[in-house]
């Protein structure tokens, strides 16, 4: 029941992209669609952005073999392959305008991170060895640039010329600190879907490194949910509290280990996805979402549900009733399916609304923007799928 319910959401998803986001006049995707579904065919377009309509389309393909997904991650592929890579110094812009011109042009390392994951999942959906040799020269980059030789792990963000960067920030809700778990998670996912296309040995050491900065510096060793951000020397700074991220760490670190293949590591990554899941739990309301944040220092609840800790929330149980075989993560994960179509589902125009408040009421934020992609929702459609 809940299988067939997500196979008709992806489709759901996949085609509201197909249908609302394909620019025939300036090519590739238009950067943002409102919340109540106008599009302005004249805004910026964001490298997160298009990496991940890249990984989408591609990873739609490789799950249903339709023609349609391939043909619309090749025009992805091509549009990121054509504006975004920076032939010059190396990496992705952070964001060009409607023509392709560049806008921002700094190397934010989450950003490149995507690049990676999305050139991985389409040179398996394609075979086009040019995304292949993509993939891997953006990780070269990444290491070559951002690697921290002293401390261990990536800094968050450089100028074009990878020269150093005042504001580091991802985003301006986020603390201006040289390095995050955010960006760590996703360097990883990244490493991650680039193994399973190309076994080098340093990129197997390169992830078990990353674990290691996991298990050691990022999640709390008493309360098990993540630190979100860190000095240079790891030092952390703030005590805010991601649930979303909490839950989606659990089921991608123990991912990461599988795909090394090393069974130290995966043994130790189960235990430590049921910690988080525990952890997450804590986030969980009576009406099966998952609140946004918890600001512990300030006593502030931050009493918005997000659509993407709600997608990461189905993943995350499921993987933790796998592991432990506990029903009650079964039915927290069909608990935040039943959230999502009761509220996140925009019944009216297509995909899923931002967010909502407190009492249900839509939040007035971007259907497709710089950050609202189809990532997480159709990620976590596909990746049920596979899993029931």
């Amino acid at each position: 029941m809940l299988k067939t319910q997500l196979q008709e959401e992806l489709y759901n998803i996949l085609q509201y992209w197909e249908t609302h986001t394909v620019d025939s006049s300036n090519g590739g995707f238009i950067g943002r669609i409102s919340g109540n579904n106008m599009a302005d065919p004249y805004a910026v377009r964001g490298a997160v952005l298009n990496t991940r309509i890249l990984w989408t389309f591609s990873a739609a393909y490789n799950l249903l073999q339709e023609q349609q997904w391939l043909d619309l991650a090749q025009r992805a592929w091509l549009y990121v392959e054509q504006y975004f890579l920076d032939k010059t110094n190396g990496g992705l812009y952070w964001s060009v305008d409607y023509n392709g011109q560049p806008v921002d042009t700094k190397k934010q390392v989450y950003a490149i991170a995507f690049g990676v994951y999305a050139c991985s999942e389409y040179y398996k959906a394609s075979g086009d060895d040019s995304a292949r040799d993509t993939a891997i020269s953006l990780y070269q980059t990444i290491m070559q640039q951002a690697f921290d030789p002293q401390y261990g792990g990536y800094f968050e963000a450089f100028a074009a010329d990878w020269s150093e960067l005042p504001d580091q920030r991802l985003s301006l809700k986020d603390a201006n600190e040289k390095k995050s778990m955010n960006t760590h998670l996703h360097v990883l996912e990244a490493w991650t879907n680039l193994y399973t296309i190309w076994p080098d040995a340093n990129l197997k050491t390169d992830i078990q490194v990353l674990l290691d900065i996991f298990s050691r510096r990022i999640i709390h060793p008493v309360h098990h949910h993540l630190l979100l951000f860190f000095q240079e020397d790891w030092t952390v700074k703030g005590d805010a509290i991601s649930y979303g991220h909490d839950i989606e760490a659990a089921w991608l670190l123990l991912e990461a280990a599988e795909a090394i293949k090393d069974n130290t590591y995966i043994s130790a990554f189960k235990k430590i996805a049921m910690q988080l899941s525990q952890a997450s739990l804590e986030g969980l309301d009576a009406d099966g979402g998952l609140w946004y944040e918890l600001l512990p220092s300030a006593h502030h609840l931050v009493k918005e549900k997000h659509w993407w800790p709600q997608a990461e929330a189905m993943v995350g149980f499921i993987n933790a009733w796998q592991l432990s075989s506990d029903l009650r993560y079964f039915e927290h994960a069909t608990g935040s399916w039943d959230f999502i179509r009761d509220y996140l589902l925009d019944k009216k125009h297509g995909e899923w609304h931002w967010g909502v408040d407190a009492f249900h009421h839509p939040l007035d934020e971007d259907k497709v923007g710089l950050w609202k992609c189809p990532y997480h929702n159709a990620r976590s459609c596909m990746e049920l799928i596979k899993r029931l």
